[in-house]
């Protein structure tokens, strides 16, 4: 494994396959995926299994409950590291991050140590309703301005890390377990004097499924950041 993209999900049967076809369209060398699946009730679990007898660059991580995007995150990393992979994506199963978009990301990772696709750089867009606009975008100024981060998007989701940057992070350090993983991870990487590049993507509200964020994902993150800022 030399490239691998994790996928976290928790009821995304109707996205996964087509997401997972549209990936190996790139026709990406050595590039493999890491399904992480939180127990779905609606089968996705099942589907990646089978997905997986059909094509042995996949690969299923099943969890017992719904645990919070970071520790899957967190699981997905440590298989990947342990499989060899020297990039590793994080992308949404939701269709919010054009995967298209990949080799673009390969391309800046050969200079950079993380890159971001961010929503608020020249040429980003974020592409969802008003509300959640106004809230990753408040979001993004606060943690930049508290933590002190060269980052236009804090919060996004949309990244690939080169090996030696995960291996430098403790991941029993990191506390985040939904959105807030992203301010975290960031802050570790910006802390530890990595390379941060970020490139301009469209954001766009899923096409099927229901949104998984919820108010209490804003308080983790404002909590969050005020600690990380606080802390040793």
């Amino acid at each position: 494994m030399n490239i691998a993209v994790i996928i976290p999900t928790f009821n995304e049967r109707d996205n996964l396959e087509k997401l997972i076809q549209e990936i190996f369209t790139l026709e990406i060398e050595d590039l493999e995926i890491i399904v992480v699946d939180d127990n779905s009730p609606d089968g996705t679990g099942k589907l990646a299994e089978k997905l997986k007898k059909e094509n042995n660059k996949i690969h299923v991580i099943h969890r017992l409950g719904k645990l919070g995007l970071g520790t899957a995150y967190l699981e997905g990393f440590k298989f990947a590291l342990d499989e060899g992979a020297s990039a590793v994506f994080e992308i949404d199963a939701d269709f919010s991050h054009n995967p298209k978009r990949i080799p673009d990301f390969l391309k800046e990772i050969k200079k950079a140590d993380l890159v971001i696709g961010s929503r608020f750089i020249k040429w980003g867009k974020n592409d969802i309703g008003l509300l959640r606009r106004l809230t990753s975008r408040l979001g993004s100024i606060y943690a930049r301005l508290i933590l002190g981060m060269p980052i236009s998007d804090c919060t996004g989701g949309f990244k690939c890390f080169r090996r030696e940057v995960l291996e430098n992070i403790n991941f029993h350090e990191i506390h985040a377990s939904n959105y807030a993983f992203q301010i975290e991870m960031n802050y570790r990487v910006f802390k530890k004097g990595f390379r941060i590049k970020e490139i301009p993507i469209i954001f766009k509200d899923r096409e099927k499924g229901k949104s998984k964020f919820y108010f209490k994902m804003i308080l983790e993150s404002l909590w969050l950041v005020l600690k990380l800022r606080f802390s040793r």
